[in-house]
C-alpha cells in the first residue's frame, strides 16, 4: 500500500467533498474558492438548525466528515497547510491523515481535523468560527495574545 498515493486520493476526495457541501448550502464553488470563510455563515446556520437528537449514527458520521473536510480545506487555502500521513498503530492501516502547517514561530505542527470537529461537538453549541480558530491556534497560525501585563491602548486622557 503506497501511503503517498493514498494521500493524494484522500486529499482530492476531501477537496471534492467540501465543494459539494458548499454547493448544497448555496455557496458557489467560485465564492468558496475566492474566500473559504464565505462558507462559515451557511455552515453555522446548517449546524445550528440540525436536529442532532433525531440523527442516526450515519447522519452524525456524515456531519463530522463534512466539517472535517471544511476545517482541513480552510487551513490549506488560508494558511498553506497540507495533508500529511502520521503513523498510528491504533488504526487498521497503521497511519492516519492529518493536516500539517508551519506556525508563525517556524515550527511544523500537525492537527487531526476529525478530532477538532469531535472536540467542538463535545462542547455545544457547535460554533464554526470557534472550531476554525481552535484549529489555527493548535497549528500556531495565529498571533500570540498580548501578555497579561500588557494593557491595550485606550483613549488618550487629558487633565
Amino acid at each position: 500500500m503506497n501511503k503517498e498515493r493514498d494521500l493524494d486520493g484522500w486529499a482530492e476526495g476531501e477537496r471534492h467533498n467540501v465543494l459539494e457541501v458548499a454547493g448544497m448550502l448555496g455557496v458557489s464553488p467560485e465564492a468558496y474558492r475566492a474566500e473559504p470563510a464565505n462558507l462559515v455563515p451557511a455552515l453555522q446556520d446548517y449546524v445550528s438548525r440540525a436536529p442532532f437528537e433525531e440523527f442516526e449514527q450515519s447522519d452524525r458520521i456524515t456531519m463530522h466528515a463534512d466539517l472535517m473536510s471544511y476545517v482541513a480545506d480552510y487551513l490549506i487555502r488560508k494558511h498553506g497547510a497540507r495533508w500529511s500521513v502520521d503513523s498510528d498503530s491504533t488504526t487498521p492501516c497503521g497511519y492516519r491523515y492529518v493536516v500539517e502547517a508551519v506556525g508563525r514561530d517556524g515550527r511544523t505542527r500537525q492537527l487531526d481535523p476529525l478530532q477538532t470537529v469531535a472536540q467542538e461537538f463535545a462542547h455545544p453549541p457547535v460554533d464554526i468560527v470557534r472550531m476554525l480558530a481552535g484549529a489555527e491556534l493548535t497549528l500556531g497560525l495565529l498571533s500570540p495574545a498580548l501578555p497579561a501585563t500588557h494593557s491595550a491602548p485606550g483613549p488618550p486622557t487629558t487633565r
